[in-house]
């Protein structure tokens, strides 16, 4: 109530897009008697239905700017989103405002066209824009070569690191290897001169010790920056390209006390772990609209699964007490190294920054691949906007709905927190554009309405295989059911016969046996330098 009391008391600009706020809270379409008195008489209008309330200020903003430069109304409306594509298809047959257009998830369109709730957008306006969107952004929105809506927002998974361990460890090796070249050329000066009779010091150039060649000491300003560029590099090098160079990261690196896992992520929701093989479950299609085109049960499938299972003996993640909320809260605290994570750990990690809980920087990069042959690609998500198939506005809904999803996201995510699935949006966060990148080569969710149940059974597979089924015969019974609901008959899909080879299991140390044998490592070399 005190969003609508603020918004009551302002101007009368301000006062018309309350009226929008508490429509789309209430969930009810506005009166003719109700519109009059806040809109001015004679402008078409058009309902506009979505479900996140985190969208409700923003969309009212959008509402009121178009209706300034447009003879057009738009009034926001939200609503439940249970049961969201039946009931805008009770309202489109039934109530007097319908929606003309509405925000919907990409892996709800088929349905949402076969029932004619979704219309085609006119392909010379979208060719007009269609380059400025991911190419993941284009399929999720595709439909048996139709475009059936405008991208809006997307959410994907990436690799969140702490930075600041990164360059602790980078600037360590540097420092090392500094000291060890520094070492060799002061001996084979030294074998080649022998020993200085009056100093006793082996000269610079030699190898011995000068202001400039030890900066940190020196506080040369020029030579910390030199470092600093050295570190920043070496970072770049040190970032996983696949998980086996976690793996060999969490083998060299000496952890401090409070880092408790160098790689820990919600091993229970699909979101965080369908790119480990992602790259070989092809469910549609790159549209995801083709029942025609799947292939879930394959040898490719099958070694990235095994080699995910293999994980739980190394990073020893319990499937019990894990959730996404408990490992980015343990990332704030310093606990975890590397993690996966969505668009909203940015939000929540600069927000922990500033009220002091944070005290690292951090980073966002690609998830690694398997290996130098296993590739992955990360699942998305495309919310859209799409154009109702009754409404008896579809060019001016279109016209708003191109408005809203290009012309007016530069305080998408300010206002929401949404990122745009869109290029040049300014975000003044480079995270956000990296999250982007990795959007822009993700496998955007089916459409099928065949295989809506997919992920669900999906998630149960990689749990059951995280805790040990076999990943050939959990892969296979998981096509097996899928096929059977896309064909509409019993399906059974031909054993793969693996090698020993593939069969053969990874042998992992466990991560806590790495951290001692690292620390022990150190100490032995801490206790040979000691005269």
């Amino acid at each position: 109530m005190g969003l609508k009391k603020r918004l009551f008391t302002a101007a009368a600009i301000i006062c018309a897009a309350a009226a929008v706020a508490a429509v789309g809270l209430s969930g009810k379409s506005i009166s003719k008697e109700q519109e009059e008195t806040f809109f001015s008489r004679g402008k078409d209008t058009l309902y506009f239905w979505y479900t996140d309330e985190a969208l409700t200020d923003y969309l009212g903003s959008a509402a009121v700017t178009y209706g300034e430069s447009h003879d057009v109304r738009v009034i926001p409306v939200l609503v439940s989103g249970l049961e969201y594509l039946e009931e805008i298809n009770k309202a489109s047959l039934q109530s007097e405002n319908p929606p003309d257009l509405y925000i919907i998830s990409n892996d709800s369109l088929e349905k949402a066209f076969l029932a004619g709730l979704a219309s085609q957008i006119d392909e010379e306006s979208w060719g007009e824009i269609r380059g400025e969107y991911p190419d993941a952004a284009r399929l999720a929105v595709t439909y048996k070569n139709k475009t059936i809506g405008y991208p809006f927002y997307f959410e994907t998974s990436s690799l969140l690191y702490n930075r600041t361990y990164l360059e602790e460890f980078a600037k360590s090796q540097i420092e090392a290897e500094q000291d060890a070249a520094e070492g060799e050329a002061a001996m084979a000066w030294l074998e080649e001169n022998g020993p200085e009779e009056e100093s006793g010091e082996v000269p610079a150039e030699a190898g011995g010790q000068t202001e400039a060649s030890v900066p940190e000491e020196a506080g040369n300003g020029e030579a910390d920056e030199e470092l600093q560029e050295l570190v920043r590099e070496r970072v770049k090098e040190i970032l996983p390209a696949t998980i086996d160079d976690i793996l060999n990261f969490a083998n060299e690196y000496n952890a401090p006390e409070q880092v408790e896992a160098v790689f820990k992520w919600d091993v229970t929701d699909i979101f965080y772990n369908y790119f480990f093989a992602g790259n070989y479950m092809i469910v549609g299609g790159a549209a995801g609209d083709n029942t025609a085109n799947m292939n879930i049960y394959n040898k490719d499938a099958i070694q990235c699964l095994r080699v995910y299972q293999n994980l739980n003996q190394f990073f020893s993640i319990d499937t019990k007490e894990i959730s996404y909320e408990k490992v980015l809260n343990d990332f704030i605290e310093g606990k975890i190294v590397y993690t996966v994570a969505t668009t909203d750990a940015v939000e929540k990690l600069e927000k922990a920054k500033k009220e002091g809980r944070f005290a690292y920087d951090y980073g966002i990069a690609p998830v690694p691949d398997i290996n130098g042959e296993l590739l992955t690609r990360s699942l998305s998500v495309t919310n859209c906007v799409v154009i109702n198939g009754y409404s008896e506005k579809n060019r001016q809904a279109e016209e708003f709905a191109r408005f809203l999803t290009c012309e007016y996201t530069d305080t998408l995510y300010p206002r929401t927190g949404k990122v745009a699935a869109r290029y040049g949006v300014d975000y003044g966060n480079p995270n956000l554009q990296e999250f982007l990148n990795e959007y822009e080569i993700s496998v955007p969710m089916p459409k099928m309405v065949e295989t809506s149940n997919f992920w669900v059974e999906l998630e149960i597979a990689f749990a059951q295989i995280w805790d040990g089924a076999d990943a050939n015969e959990r892969l296979r019974r998981l096509s097996e059911q899928i096929m059977t609901q896309v064909t509409g008959e019993p399906y059974t899909e031909t054993a793969i016969e693996e090698t020993k080879e593939t069969e053969e299991e990874i042998e992992y140390l466990d991560e806590e046996e790495l951290r001692r044998e690292a620390q022990e490592g150190t100490d032995g070399e801490e206790n040979e330098s000691e005269p």
